[in-house]
């Protein structure tokens, strides 16, 4: 009966995925099937440290953090957890043997969320390498199949990829951070004056990751190769409006990309795949 659990535990991390990110859902639907459910699992396990962090706000953040932590050790060791998408994440982990350590760095910088951290240049690093870089490389041990030379020589590539994404979402999410969770990321810049010239600087910076992430994902395994594309490419439509959004109403609202128009995106980006146009 447990085969049911585990089934299950997959589709709580599906249907989590599909619930809280369009974006990812599409790209994922274009991986290779039998992966499909471990990066699943995984996205479900960073959004329901994410949601703790972020959401849960009349409850004590630090301590359901610290849960989630101790159950994730538990359900490692022991090899089962009651809670679906922490059963279907350690399963994934024991499955492609995701190094413990890139789960311990993310947990580290779900931390750091509930602190009122003064971010300087290693703290914004270290922040991102925990809460973005260290994902992608967890879904590259998966994409990679326990090709250890492989994964090594894609490393670079998934981190720039990861850092990028985290970046972009810094961006678009900078009025709730700002102003609801009272977080400024960005070193060096002051918030109560943040104009264009602050943002284009943070634009370069994650232009010039996103043409060193390409290079990578053109040498991704057949399986992965063109669902990482299309969630590369719907973040840089997103990119791309943010980059026309002004300093000033970056901070009043959360720029969105309708649906309709990533589904043109998927449609486009299949048939630059298909023509190994990347």
């Amino acid at each position: 009966m447990k085969k049911l659990f585990d089934e299950l535990s997959y589709e709580v991390s599906k249907y989590t995925t599909q619930k809280y990110s369009t974006s990812f859902s599409l790209g994922i639907l274009a991986l290779k099937p039998s992966i499909r459910p471990a990066i699943y699992a995984v996205y479900g396990y960073v959004r329901l440290a994410d949601e703790i962090v972020d959401s849960f706000h009349h409850y004590d953040k630090e301590k359901l953090l610290h849960r989630l932590k101790t159950e994730t050790y538990h359900a490692l060791e022991e090899g089962i957890s009651l809670n679906p998408i922490l059963h279907s994440f350690q399963e994934t982990v024991r499955q492609y043997d995701i190094d413990i350590q890139l789960i311990n760095q993310f947990l580290h910088s779900m931390e750091m969320d509930l602190q009122r951290v003064d971010y300087n240049s290693d703290l914004y690093n270290e922040y991102i390498y925990g809460s973005a870089e260290v994902v992608g490389l967890m879904c590259l041990q998966i994409f990679t199949g326990g090709n250890k030379q492989q994964y090594e020589e894609l490393k670079p590539f998934a981190m720039k990829l990861g850092s990028a994404f985290q970046k972009v979402n810094f961006l678009r999410d900078l009025k709730d951070d700002y102003q609801v969770l009272g977080r400024t990321y960005f070193p060096a810049v002051n918030m109560s004056v943040f104009d264009n010239r602050a943002k284009v600087q943070i634009e370069q910076e994650i232009e010039e990751e996103f043409k060193e992430a390409l290079q990578g994902i053109r040498r991704l395994p057949g399986s992965s190769i063109f669902g990482v594309y299309l969630a590369y490419r719907y973040y840089l439509l997103l990119f791309e409006k943010i980059k026309k959004t002004s300093s000033h109403h970056i901070l009043q609202q959360r720029v969105r990309i309708a649906n309709s128009q990533k589904i043109l995106v998927a449609f486009k980006s299949y048939i630059r795949y298909k023509s190994a146009y990347l």
